[in-house]
């Protein structure tokens, strides 16, 4: 299973926002760090297929993701934001969301609820959402991306308004699901991803700067500092 970016590039007017990157991702937990700016959500919306690539292409398994059936059916995405309806519950949501998946029936509830178990929302799964603190929203965000059990798992900063404990059990999670899967997970705190990833893309100015893998760095936060003094220095 392989998830390949090939001279992937967006531009908007005259900013390219991300340039000619290439990877080839295999299972496992990928870092993507960057400072905000960097290109991280406009790459990961192309690899989510919400966005046209100007040029380049994002491939599954060798075939485009474009109108790739197979791709959507195999895929969740946790994008920066998540418009949720005033009038539905967690439990409303997650169920929908479910159906909108093709979840089977008889699974739906056994993982909505280990899902809610493990996102600490088992207390507020009959609340509506718009109620919720924006943590917890986030954590419902999450729910809804992991319904599928995907086997691509695109994750744009997902421990944005979590708690320090709240943070270390998701990683926990992620970890120990990550074997068969492609997770990707955006963000531009090192400790979110310094102890899970097996390898880590660092972006900066929308090109992928170097990808390196975990036992390449005795110090991801050092290595992410260097970088950005190298340019310095330039």
């Amino acid at each position: 299973m392989e998830l390949e970016m090939i001279n992937l590039s967006k531009q908007f007017k005259k900013k390219e926002a991300v340039k000619r990157v290439n990877a080839r991702l295999t299972p496992g937990v990928w870092g993507l760090l960057g400072a905000n700016g960097a290109g991280k959500t406009t790459m990961m919306r192309m690899m989510a297929g919400i966005l046209e690539p100007s040029h380049g292409q994002v491939t599954f398994c060798g075939k485009d993701i474009r109108n790739n059936s197979k791709y959507r059916s195999v895929f969740g995405f946790l994008p920066q934001e998540i418009q949720f309806s005033k009038d539905l519950t967690v439990s409303d949501y997650l169920n929908y969301i479910a159906a909108l998946k093709d979840v089977p029936p008889d699974v739906t509830k056994k993982r909505i609820d280990k899902l809610l178990s493990v996102l600490t929302l088992e207390d507020v799964k009959n609340k509506k959402i718009v109620k919720l603190s924006g943590g917890m929203k986030r954590r419902v965000g999450i729910a809804q991306a992991m319904l599928n059990d995907p086997s691509v798992l695109i994750l744009d900063e997902p421990t944005a308004g979590l708690d320090p404990g709240e943070r270390i059990r998701f990683r926990n999670f992620l970890a120990a699901t990550s074997a068969d899967k492609i997770i990707i997970l955006s963000t531009h705190i090192v400790s979110d991803i310094e102890d899970i990833a097996d390898h880590v893309m660092i972006m900066k100015d929308g090109e992928l700067n170097r990808i390196v893998d975990s036992d390449e760095y005795d110090d991801l936060e050092q290595l992410y500092i260097s970088i950005f003094m190298e340019e310095a220095a330039k």
